[in-house]
């Protein structure tokens, strides 16, 4: 199957570790595409609720087909994340292509990306972990309630539902956080004079252009893998949020989109020599730094996980003042 070639792709709270991640829809789209950055925007292993009880070779095969993706030339970005925040020990470590940071500043095209994870804007991480984590372990008992319910719908035809979207939605305190998280993450952006501003944590998937008196920028949420299956996606020089239930492995661009591009742009987007890193065996990238990573879970939760051979088929304060 021909990959789709694409700048950037974020990708966040996929909450490895949990029922209620879809690793397998996952290893599907990241086998469809062909970044050249791979952005890990927070919350990719869930270390909140890690147990050696739960952790499935899908899981596991989600986090080899990424370290495989930086070493055929991906450059991969982990940005930790509040369900993962025993990996900023780690920060601004690197192996080949795999970095790990707090935070990430990128240049698109003569724009600035500002991306990080989100969750310092969250009051009861930073005033009462114990009872965001008590809310972690709530949200994972609704996934799976959820996903009985939907096995039902299922069987008789009917189309899923997302009990913990529907709660979202009807509490207006739920709606309210939502909208400040936007706003907040939006004029930080437009005071510290980036173009875009790229968060995770709410999994809320969202595109949105703000403006205030100093100026505007684009608010971008990648939303998550246990609801919502999206992703950010950038080429040429557009945003655009995929939806793996809606879009699947179809084209991602249509014509119209392409039609109101310059010709020249277009051309020279497609024809960009592409540079070609120094291939990096992927086992010594797992072993190097997959293999430590899942042991640090591991003794932080006092539990020992065995990684054995796996299959590779397809298919806080987060410092975030400006460098």
């Amino acid at each position: 199957m021909k990959k789709r070639k694409i700048e950037v792709a974020v990708i966040s709270d996929v909450h490895l570790g949990t029922y209620g991640c879809h690793a397998d829809e996952l290893i599907a789209y990241l086998n469809s595409i062909q970044p050249k950055r791979l952005i890990l925007n927070g919350d990719i292993i869930d270390i909140w609720q890690f147990s050696k009880r739960y952790f499935p070779a899908s899981h596991l095969k989600v986090l080899k087909k990424i370290i495989g993706m930086a070493s055929k030339g991906t450059e991969v970005y982990y940005i930790t994340g509040n369900h993962d925040e025993m990996l900023r020990k780690f920060s601004d470590t690197s192996m080949g292509n795999f970095k790990i940071s707090n935070k990430l500043v990128l240049n698109l095209d003569g724009k600035k990306a500002w991306i990080f994870h989100g969750d310092v804007f969250d009051v009861s991480i930073q005033n009462a972990k114990w009872l965001a984590k008590l809310g972690g372990y709530g949200y994972d008992l609704l996934i799976l309630i959820n996903s009985f319910i939907n096995w039902c719908l299922a069987k008789m035809g009917r189309e899923r539902y997302s009990l913990s979207k529907r709660i979202k939605n009807s509490v207006k305190g739920a709606i309210k956080y939502i909208n400040n998280f936007e706003t907040t993450a939006a004029d930080l952006a437009i005071e510290n004079d980036y173009d875009y501003v790229i968060c995770g944590h709410i999994h809320q998937p969202k595109k949105e252009r703000y403006e205030n008196k100093y100026g505007s920028c684009t608010y971008l949420n990648s939303g998550d893998w246990v609801e919502n299956l999206t992703a950010l996606e950038y080429s040429f020089k557009r945003w655009r949020i995929y939806y793996y239930n809606h879009d699947k492995l179809s084209p991602f661009f249509v014509d119209e989109d392409l039609k109101e591009m310059d010709m020249n742009e277009l051309i020279a987007s497609i024809t960009d020599k592409e540079v070609v890193s120094k291939e990096i065996e992927p086992n010594d990238i797992i072993e190097h730094i997959g293999k430590d990573i899942i042991e640090t879970i591991a003794s932080d939760n006092n539990e020992t996980i065995d990684l054995g051979e796996q299959d590779t088929k397809p298919l806080d304060n987060q410092g975030l003042t400006q460098d």
